[in-house]
């Protein structure tokens, strides 16, 4: 990725959600501004909660032709139609994931600040690597993903890198030339207007 690239938009759910209300926010953010990928992070142990919101923001993902991943198992994935699987575990279960969606579906790797992992993940045949979080992180105690990081995997590596987790504006015109996307989600719906947040968010690579 060169300096003058702009990093493309990965869209995650919230991870509770009502239907009624969050379809409407969803596809608004979906016609405001290009997403190239669109993450189901619904949280539930209810398989029909979570089949009945996979059927219902594939068909608004898929109508814009925007791939839709589940954060979650391969064959939970495969099982509702979905385009791929986004793994949490870094590198440990992408060769046999790969190996059960086989080569077409989507399979991503979140490696949190290791680039030992992110290059295990991208060897055993992750589509693309994502680090983070990027900013202060009250959930987490562990250190946030510096830019050398990201500066040396855009170098050095052709595999995408996804740049996550607490974005602020700042963050943002920082991390853009040495990312190719940034996956965004607590970060806009948190706030009433979606649209008008995620605009602010991305306004430095507008």
């Amino acid at each position: 990725m060169t300096e003058t690239d702009q990093p493309n938009l990965y869209l995650v759910t919230p991870s509770n959600f009502e239907l009624s209300t969050f379809l409407p926010r969803l596809q608004a953010v979906l016609d405001a501004e290009p997403i190239a990928c669109v993450r189901l992070a619904l949280v539930t142990d209810d398989e029909h909660t979570l089949a009945h919101a996979a059927d219902a923001c594939r068909e608004i993902c898929h109508a814009r032709d925007v791939p839709l991943v589940l954060t979650g198992p391969a064959a939970l994935a495969e099982r509702l139609g979905l385009d791929g699987v986004h793994l949490t575990d870094g590198a440990r279960s992408v060769r046999a994931t790969r190996k059960a969606l086989g080569a077409d579906a989507i399979v991503g790797a979140f490696c949190g600040t290791s680039r030992h992992d992110g290059m295990s993940a991208g060897e055993a045949g992750a589509d693309y690597i994502a680090f983070g979080p990027l900013g202060a992180n009250p959930l987490s105690d562990g250190e946030p993903a510096e830019r050398d990081l990201f500066a040396w995997w855009s170098e050095m590596i052709e595999l995408p890198v996804v740049a996550e987790g607490a974005l602020t504006p700042e963050l943002v015109e920082t991390f853009a030339p040495v990312t190719d996307f940034f996956a965004l989600g607590p970060e806009i719906w948190r706030e009433e207007d979606a649209v008008a947040a995620l605009r602010r968010l991305i306004a430095p690579i507008r």
